[in-house]
């Protein structure tokens, strides 16, 4: 989350309280919200990551390239949070495919660009705050964390004897997180009554969906959850999981390892110590009205089996230069059909009418981002065989643009690919961090 250097300095001094006084609660924080410099860093934010018009039909592009017209609305926005006549508008709830078989969809709630714009304001200031409290097992939504330090702690905790994992599954834990319970943690540390009333606003917003084949639009009253899409809602999301992220990693007699990113987590323990604590987190959640989806958590012994975690699969192998046992670390075969699924879909036959150049940067750019989240461990097999695949979809697809019977290989060879083409080379190292 980029600011500028005096809404830096302002998120220090937040942090270094929140650091040094773990019982202090935080008042004024409104007034700080309704600040130009704040609203327009949260802008900035909001305009970075795009995305679809909420209720309204007001699009973020009407903003980023009118600089009158973008001063204009921020100091309207500012005077509407100054006197207090700011109302969060309703959601519009979405739904995407979660996969490219188009077998399961998943719900997104899409808030309107003014009230993205306040909650990143918000985030701006609850962030550093929160930060402080946050264990250093959590690592999704946080600065500087990303999946591979998840990995690295989960292969620390392997090496260290806890070969004993619980691969445990939230049952829909964004639309379950109840709203007094939310509030009664936000307000540990916030006083400030207008920014409490805000969160609340935000959380009881209603809903609106519409009707895909009549086009009409109901309005659903929101008793529950934090919307997947919402700005803050990643925040809230790790606020009320960090007191199990404490009491697993800190409180428990056993000494497990509970590693957490998001909704995903895993808890690591010796041999004959992971049904009891399985147990301990079922009631766990349950005083906390969420679910352990009992279906899909398991229970691996690691010595036995592997297990996957964030699109990796991890297992005990053996070397074959020194033959001792190591944490062998790829991405999983799911991941990996994914980002096939995906090259698939952009080398089709009715993409043929498009400009190579055209087609080979959008495979660039699904097959960067894919080996960027995954150039991690022992991946260095799997991405010569995914470069292989692309190499080949892309020569097929080539081949029939061109018309040609014969010289499938000779004439679309690897040179002329990566050079005239310009696909990009995938990386030839193992991606250990550690």
């Amino acid at each position: 989350m980029k600011t500028s250097p005096k809404v830096r300095k302002l998120q220090r001094v937040l942090y270094r309280k929140a650091k040094a006084e773990p019982r202090w609660r935080f008042y004024s924080l409104y007034g700080e919200l309704c600040r130009r410099d704040i609203l327009s860093d949260a802008l900035d934010q909001v305009i970075a990551n795009g995305g679809a018009p909420g209720v309204d039909g007001f699009e973020v592009g009407t903003l980023a390239d009118n600089p009158p017209g973008r001063e204009a609305w921020l100091l309207a926005l500012a005077e509407e949070l100054r006197t207090k006549r700011y109302r969060p508008s309703p959601v519009r709830r979405v739904y995407i495919w979660k996969d490219q078989a188009r077998t399961k969809r998943r719900s997104l709630g899409i808030p309107t660009v003014k009230d993205r714009v306040v909650q990143s304001a918000a985030a701006i200031l609850l962030q550093p705050i929160w930060e402080a409290d946050f264990h250093d097992h959590s690592y999704a939504y946080r600065p500087k964390r990303r999946t591979h330090q998840a990995m690295d702690k989960i292969k620390e905790a392997l090496l260290s004897g806890k070969v004993e994992v619980v691969d445990a599954d939230l049952s829909s834990y964004f639309d379950l997180i109840p709203h007094r319970q939310l509030l009664r943690q936000v307000a540990r540390r916030v006083s400030d009554g207008s920014m409490l009333r805000l969160i609340k606003a935000w959380l009881r917003a209603p809903v609106v969906e519409e009707d895909r084949k009549t086009g009409r639009r109901k309005v659903i009253p929101n008793r529950g959850g934090t919307p997947q899409g919402g700005v803050i809602s990643p925040l809230l999301a790790n606020l009320y999981l960090n007191g199990l992220d404490h009491a697993v990693n800190e409180k428990c007699e056993q000494k497990p390892t509970m590693v957490r990113y998001a909704d995903d987590l895993v808890i690591l323990a010796k041999p004959g110590q992971g049904a009891g604590l399985q147990a301990r987190l079922k009631r766990w959640l349950e005083a906390r009205e969420l679910k352990l989806n009992e279906e899909k958590t398991r229970l691996v012994d690691t010595r036995k089996e592997g297990f996957e975690f964030l699109g990796f699969a991890v297992a005990w192998r053996r070397s074959l230069r020194s033959g001792k046992r190591y944490v062998h670390v790829e991405p999983s075969a799911k991941s990996r059909t994914k980002l096939r699924d995906k090259v698939r879909a952009v080398l089709e036959v009715r993409t043929q009418n498009q400009p190579a150049v055209a087609v080979v940067r959008k495979v660039n750019q699904i097959t960067r981002g894919w080996a960027a989240a995954f150039h991690y461990g022992n991946c260095t097999r799997v991405f010569a065989k995914q470069q292989i695949f692309v190499r080949n979809r892309l020569r097929r697809w080539l081949w029939r643009k061109s018309g040609r019977t014969h010289g499938l290989f000779e004439f679309f060879n690897h040179e002329r690919l990566h050079g005239q083409y310009q696909l990009w080379q995938w990386p030839r190292t193992a991606g250990w961090t550690t």
